[in-house]
């Protein structure tokens, strides 16, 4: 869906929006941790312009004065190749634009919120058991090296009492 992007400049005096760039806004599915971020690239360059993951804190609120722009606050936006906490706003062709990705927006965050809900047991428990199942393996390899050194010294002691006896013929 095309947008147009701004980012809040809070570093100028006295503070702005500067446009980011417009282009297609996508929210992007992990397959398999579930994570959800939100991509978009400029039109001409494809240079990205926002590049962030959709955590269940974020709240888009509607843009003083508009009803076909949102805003959010996002800790991390990795546009610029390192993350950076940035208030951002975007802004569509017309108000159905804006609601439609508010509620695609709205369902990735519950979905994002359901799935760590969902793993975060589960993860954990499968962490313990692994862990678990290194130290058995551990533990059987350190046994059976035990009896090998054990087995291999009786070897030698037999051998030098051979030696021994031999010695005394």
């Amino acid at each position: 869906m095309r947008a147009k992007l701004y980012r809040f400049a809070s570093e100028n005096d006295p503070p702005e929006w500067k446009e980011r760039g417009t282009g297609d806004v996508k929210l992007l599915k992990h397959k398999e941790r579930g994570t959800i971020r939100l991509l978009m690239r400029r039109d001409r360059t494809l240079k990205i312009c926002a590049n962030h993951h959709i955590v269940p804190t974020m709240e888009l609120k509607p843009n003083a004065g508009s009803d076909r722009a949102w805003v959010w606050n996002t800790l991390a936006d990795y546009a610029d190749e390192s993350p950076k906490a940035e208030l951002l706003a975007i802004r569509f062709l017309n108000a159905e634009n804006a609601l439609k990705f508010k509620g695609k927006f709205d369902e990735c965050k519950e979905e994002v919120r359901k799935s760590l809900e969902g793993t975060g047991n589960t993860d954990s428990a499968n962490k313990v058991a692994e862990k678990l199942e290194e130290l058995t393996v551990k533990d059987k390899v350190s046994e059976d090296k035990k009896e090998v050194k054990k087995v291999t010294e009786k070897k030698e002691d037999e051998k030098k009492d051979e030696n021994k006896a031999e010695e005394k013929n």
